[in-house]
């Protein structure tokens, strides 16, 4: 892995030939390609992602393994979908605080062509775990518009997901944060275009953005402890 060299343009060009060729003749054929321009230079940013995300979060643990690690499987699960495109387009991690993956705050990448971004927060959280956080927006929204709204936030950043048409049961529709209280999803999102991904600084953007979440990402396990 320490070979590896940094994500390139060619990291792009495969995933874009890809998406034209999405059989399993064709990624076979070009699997050489894969493992060479796409999946070692992955593992390798997240190899160096490992020994600095203590910089973000100490409890966070980024796994580099090509298998059973952070990075997700480039294979669909096409059982239940009516695209039967076996392959995926991007490439993504996701990780957090120990093996506690949907049950804390997480942090997520993904890298596709014109369309790669760096997340983090928690997406779709199960009914006991998606009370706690609607209670605690309630219980403080003075904290909680702090925690996505600060300086350190950056104009980068934005709230992603969806939300309820109306207020959730038992909570009060005129409360002020009732916007958030109607979340789905509490996770903030940062666009990056190729160039950026390809460029020498991409790990210390990542360290800069991924920083940038830090009190939404308290708030969150400060909430979901509770």
């Amino acid at each position: 892995m320490a070979s590896a060299a940094r994500i390139t343009p060619a990291f792009f060009d495969f995933l874009t030939e890809l998406k034209a060729n999405n059989n399993r003749e064709w990624f076979q054929a070009n699997k050489a390609r894969y493992e060479g321009d796409v999946r070692d230079p992955f593992l390798h940013l997240l190899s160096e992602l490992a020994s600095r995300i203590k910089e973000v979060d100490p409890a966070v643990i980024v796994d580099p393994r090509p298998v059973g690690g952070s990075m997700m499987r480039i294979h669909r699960d096409i059982r239940f979908s009516k695209d039967k495109s076996p392959y995926k387009t991007g490439v993504a991690a996701h990780f957090g605080r120990d093996s506690k993956l949907g049950t804390a705050a997480a942090y997520y990448i993904h890298l596709a062509p014109g369309e790669s971004m760096l997340g983090a927060g928690i997406w779709r959280p199960e009914a006991p775990l998606l009370g706690k956080i609607r209670d605690a927006i309630a219980a403080d929204p003075d904290a909680w518009h702090k925690a996505v709204s600060g300086k350190q936030f950056g104009s980068a950043c934005g709230l992603i997901g969806e939300s309820l048409q109306k207020a959730p049961r038992g909570y009060d529709p005129a409360h002020p944060a009732i916007e958030d209280i109607k979340r789905k999803d509490f996770a903030i999102s940062v666009a990056f275009d190729d160039k950026e991904v390809c460029s020498a600084r991409f790990l210390d953007d990542m360290i800069a953005a991924f920083k940038s979440s830090t009190p939404l990402i308290d708030f969150l396990n400060k909430a979901l402890a509770k």
